[in-house]
């Protein structure tokens, strides 16, 4: 029952979302473009994660690095129902609460833009999330249950409220659609002056 409110915001905001994408011109949902940003988006992160930490994401311990391949593929994703709040998997809340819930929302508002209802665009970011944690990040931590969980359902909630933002810009005048949509959406906009159909 404590769910029923958040799950009544869900449903608003993914139909005032299919409304906005009914005023958008119309163009065929592609997956290609969500893909192409979804491996740029991990690559950068795994990237960024090795200058970052160093020692926690080194592929340089061998046999650390096949421990760990081997208790992702042999025990359960990580999840200590005594830690803190949002720190089940031994990470800072910040990191998952915010960190992975802005990844679900990147991955999920190329999908939704890109012409795909939201149901579809979660299961494309979860997909995206579950090779994030068994196919990038697995040589160094054993997936996560917050972070197979989280990144979707919060990925939905911030990208579907970036969806709505996104497409009600579409009805201010020029120069001000292009600052929402910019602060908005930033990659997507890069991606889309470069030639990204959507």
């Amino acid at each position: 029952m404590r769910y029923l409110p958040l799950a009544a915001a869900c449903a608003a905001l993914a139909s005032r979302g299919a409304a906005l994408r009914a005023q958008e011109p119309p163009h065929e949902p592609s997956w290609l473009v969500p893909a192409l940003h979804g491996v740029g988006l991990l690559t950068a992160q795994r990237a960024g994660a090795m200058l970052l930490w160093q020692h926690a994401f080194s592929l340089e311990d061998g046999d650390r690095n096949l421990r760990s391949l081997r208790m992702a593929y042999t025990e359960p994703p990580k999840f200590d129902a005594s830690r803190r709040f949002f720190e089940w998997d031994g990470d800072r809340w910040q990191i998952n609460l915010v960190g992975h819930g802005l990844m679900g929302s990147e991955l999920y508002l190329r999908a939704r833009q890109c012409g795909h209802g939201a149901l579809p665009s979660i299961a494309f970011t979860a997909a995206a999330s579950a090779l994030w944690e068994y196919g990038v990040e697995v040589y160094n931590a054993r997936p996560s249950a917050n972070d197979l969980v989280w990144t979707p359902l919060g990925g939905a909630l911030i990208g579907e409220l970036r969806f709505v933002t996104w497409g009600a810009a579409g009805r201010l005048p020029r120069g001000w659609r292009t600052v929402v949509r910019a602060i908005v959406d930033p990659f997507g906009e890069l991606e889309r002056a470069v030639g990204s159909p959507c």
